[in-house]
């Protein structure tokens, strides 16, 4: 298993739509690995595939905590149902370093995906877990958590993340 670098925004690679993944090899089972070691060692509870220069339809989670590890691999996931009623939750994303910002989602989701085995999976997503996968299909959208916020804080992340790359020159 290898680290990969985690770009950060502005890349346009994050604003890119993703695209589906055509059939779960090896590599593909390689590269799930990989991802989810790099969200690891971050440390996340999430990351998606274009966050590393890779704009396929791929997710790895885990929202449990370091002895209750749950690590799901996702391919292609997508959302079937969410919930009306909404929640927020304060959060982060590896590609926007040192910041984060309430945001109002669905406080439950269904997600259909396909598994490493190539297997179509159903899971339904409450909490943290909803949020994060909901945060993570995003990511495949092109869409960031900043543009669930107003404009004026979006802008002021934006501005601190770009000011902090130029000073540790590139290096989050």
């Amino acid at each position: 298993m290898a680290l990969i670098p985690i770009v950060s925004i502005p890349d346009p690679v994050l604003r890119v739509v993703a695209t589906p993944v055509p059939e779960v090899s090896d590599g593909i089972r390689t590269l799930l690995d990989d991802m989810a070691e790099t969200m690891y060692d971050a440390p996340g509870i999430g990351l998606a595939a274009p966050q590393i220069s890779i704009s396929q339809r791929l997710i790895v989670m885990d929202c449990g905590g370091e002895e209750d590890r749950q690590l799901y691999k996702m391919i292609n996931p997508e959302i079937v149902d969410s919930a009306e009623d909404r929640t927020v939750l304060e959060e982060g994303c590896l590609s926007i370093p040192g910041q984060t910002a309430d945001v109002e989602r669905p406080a439950h989701v269904d997600v259909r995906y396909i598994d490493v085995d190539g297997n179509q999976q159903m899971l339904h997503c409450k909490g943290l877990l909803a949020a994060c996968v909901q945060h993570e299909i995003d990511h495949l959208n092109g869409v960031l958590f900043i543009d669930h916020i107003s404009r004026l804080k979006r802008d002021m992340i934006t501005r601190r993340v770009l000011k902090d790359l130029r000073q540790t020159g590139g290096k989050g």
